[in-house]
């Protein structure tokens, strides 16, 4: 089968891509190896950047690009005012990195005098040549469109540039007794209370590692989201065995700042172990699948959906601006499918 591997930067660490036609044995073949992650924004399998890796998938390293002294001048001042808007630190590493690949294709080239059409030759040359993703793809769009119109007078046309034609990809969703299977794959209190409570109010991974002992409101049952994505505060319903669950965990591990800390009191629990956690559990309960935290985000809400559940409220608990995002979940609960009658069983 064709592959290609390729150094990246992700998340400021060096490693290697691998990009292969999806297939099941390369997918199985990709998780066995050690520190393998799957990314989600940049749809492609990833390898921690070692002389044993590249030398088995065959990396010849070539000379480091840099922005030019300007560009990295402008990425400062980009970076600046992201944080004085106080973007997430996710976005603002997404956004300064997107802006600087994107400068150091046109590193001698004066950034005012950038224009549409060097966007386009852009997208050609660099992103459609390299088998980069479309969501990678819209990132530069946002961090390009967003850099010139606040922090540089310039000749681009905002109106013009064009975004890819985003793929209807459906969620990956689990069955119940998967999930069952991985929540309770680990004997590990702290890993299935993490697990479990992801599922339980269909959490994003930052949601859950940004939890504090004061957002469990034990008297109504609710999980306080304080500053979720977008800046906004949400509540979401708690079960009553998750209440139970979390009370033999605060007795082993009486937690302080964080509801989940790190080997150091005081700090969030890490996200790179968290991804470990999942990935172990998913490996314990034999499941062949590449899942992801966020397919147990993916199945809550599927499975509150295949329950009878109003898609307005399952709206409010993931935390969407749009009904159009939360409408994804119809097409792939099977509550209205399985009642259909294949023709060939007439036959």
């Amino acid at each position: 089968m064709n592959w290609t591997a390729k150094l990246i930067k992700h998340r400021g660490e060096s490693r290697i891509a691998i990009y292969f036609e999806k297939n099941p044995d390369w997918i199985a073949r990709m998780k066995q190896q050690e520190g393998s992650r799957w990314s989600q924004t940049l749809g492609v399998w990833h390898l921690p950047d070692t002389l044993e890796n590249r030398m088995k998938f065959q990396i010849i390293e070539t000379p480091i690009k840099r922005p030019s002294a300007e560009g990295t001048v402008q990425i400062e001042k980009f970076r600046y005012w992201l944080l004085s808007k106080r973007y997430s630190e996710n976005t603002i590493k997404t956004y300064t990195e997107a802006l600087k690949s994107f400068l150091i294709f046109y590193n001698e080239k004066p950034v005012a005098e950038i224009t549409n059409d060097d966007v386009i030759r852009y997208n050609n040359e660099y992103i459609l040549n390299n088998n980069l993703s479309a969501s990678y793809q819209n990132q530069i769009v946002n961090a390009i469109k967003l850099f010139f119109k606040t922090v540089l007078d310039t000749k681009i046309e905002f109106d013009k540039i064009h975004r890819p034609k985003r793929a209807k990809v459906l969620p990956n969703v689990l069955s119940k007794e998967e999930v069952k299977l991985i929540l309770n794959a680990h004997s590990n209190i702290k890993h299935k209370m993490m697990l479990s409570l992801i599922y339980s109010c269909g959490l994003r991974c930052g949601e859950l590692l940004a939890l504090q002992p004061v957002h469990i409101d034990s008297k109504r049952n609710l999980v306080m989201l304080k500053n979720a994505k977008g800046k906004k505060d949400r509540i979401t319903p708690l079960s009553p065995k998750i209440l139970e669950m979390l009370r033999e965990y605060f007795k082993v591990y009486q937690p302080t700042a964080y509801l989940f800390e790190g080997q150091k009191a005081g700090t969030s629990y890490d996200a790179r172990s968290l991804q470990q956690v999942i990935k172990q559990a998913v490996q314990k309960a034999g499941i062949s699948k590449p899942v992801t935290l966020h397919w147990l985000r993916h199945s809550y809400a599927t499975h509150l959906l295949e329950s009878g559940t109003d898609l307005r409220y399952i709206q409010e608990l993931l935390g969407h601006n749009s009904s159009k995002t939360t409408e994804i979940y119809t097409h792939v609960s099977t509550k209205s499918l399985q009642q259909i009658k294949s023709p060939f069983d007439d036959l």
